[in-house]
């Protein structure tokens, strides 16, 4: 393969819109090498942003119904960023957006249904690609971990702060990744309660103080007492860690303020306990990476041997919509893109269906 030009559609469990990033892929022998191109982050209106909110409470009809419109919204925005951009697109790879995500019943759901999308931009798709890793047993996530391995291999570990937390790294001649657990989640949810959309560079938070029970009581949540491979998403934020913070009177600043404290030092025990290195490089991603008073938190409670690494805007903004494009050029050559050292599942799978347009 000379070069593929795939346009990666990302859209997170934080809400707060569709990344779009055109990726050139090269491969010679079994190195890969990328050129990142236009990036754009359309944000959700209030109107989309409570039906993706509300949609794991729908019936599986209107949850059908979603799906379809959906699908066809990306694919109109595709349309419009091809128009801007009169660049070539050979495929589009969407990652959906996520509303169930239930592998110890071995259901995942991303809606934003690829036919539809692919009508709607004139353009081949690919979707779906976390269910063939689910029907083999894994977690279906997470995903990221393959363009770690083969993109970003100069760092030891990449940490992705989304609305989850994630990490990757290889131990033992393995790729492990795992879902760590909050992020950005509920600083979102907070922010939103105050008609903010986030709290900027947590400058609330940064005014706040904690609140040591609610601090107690969110470091004590089962989900990390689990083993990896392990997986999460907003229907255990929504059951275990909503109620914490509804049952309090305590002001927004504080309640971020004990966010950022919990997600912090759940951040460091596991990234302190996998650097046994006398020096490792952490690549830090995701919409949390800009969160300057979270970030001091975290290099504040890293041991000395983790030196965080400084990416690119675009990096930090666009890796993982980067990196579902990758699974897409990894899908078209029918090469492996969801680990099963990361996952857990029976074997390597290789995920996404390929969606042509009605011309």
């Amino acid at each position: 393969m000379k070069s593929i030009q795939i346009l990666g559609l990302m859209s997170g469990t934080s809400l707060d819109g569709l990344d779009m990033a055109l990726c050139e892929f090269r491969k010679e022998g079994d190195q890969w090498s990328y050129t990142l191109g236009p990036c754009q982050s359309i944000s959700y209106d209030s109107g989309w942003q409570k039906k993706l909110a509300e949609a794991i409470n729908y019936s599986a009809l209107e949850l059908g119904v979603l799906h379809n419109k959906y699908g066809t919204w990306l694919g109109e925005q595709v349309q419009n960023f091809k128009n801007q951009n009169t660049l070539k697109i050979d495929y589009v790879a969407s990652h959906g957006h996520t509303i169930h995500h239930r592998p110890d019943l071995g259901y995942t759901c991303q809606i934003g249904s690829g036919q539809h999308l692919a009508n709607a931009c004139h353009l081949p798709t690919i979707s779906d690609f976390r269910t063939q890793d689910v029907a083999l047993g894994g977690q279906g996530a997470p995903l990221v971990p393959i363009g770690d391995r083969l993109l970003f291999e100069e760092h030891s570990f990449c940490l992705n702060l989304g609305g989850i937390s994630n990490v990757s790294f290889e131990k033992n001649g393995e790729r492990i990744a795992y879902d760590i657990g909050l992020a950005n989640m509920p600083l979102n949810y907070l922010s939103r309660k105050i008609g903010l959309e986030y709290d900027k560079d947590g400058q609330l938070a940064r005014q706040g103080k904690v609140i040591p029970a609610l601090l107690e009581q969110l470091n004590a949540l089962a989900y990390y007492q689990l083993p990896y491979p392990k997986s999460t998403g907003y229907e255990w934020f929504e059951t275990e860690v909503i109620p914490l913070l509804e049952n309090t009177e305590h002001s927004t600043e504080d309640l971020l303020h004990t966010c950022i404290a919990h997600i912090t030092d759940q951040l460091a025990i596991d990234i302190n306990t996998q650097a046994t290195e006398a020096h490792h490089s952490l690549l830090v991603t995701g919409g949390g990476a800009l969160n300057g008073y979270l970030m001091e938190a975290l290099a504040n409670k890293l041991n000395k041997n983790i030196q965080l690494s400084q990416a690119s805007l675009e990096t930090i903004e666009y890796k993982e919509a980067l990196i579902f494009a990758f699974m897409g050029a990894l899908r078209l050559q029918n090469s492996p893109n969801c680990l099963s050292s990361v996952t857990g599942a029976k074997t390597d799978a290789i995920g996404g269906v390929l969606h042509w347009p009605n011309f």
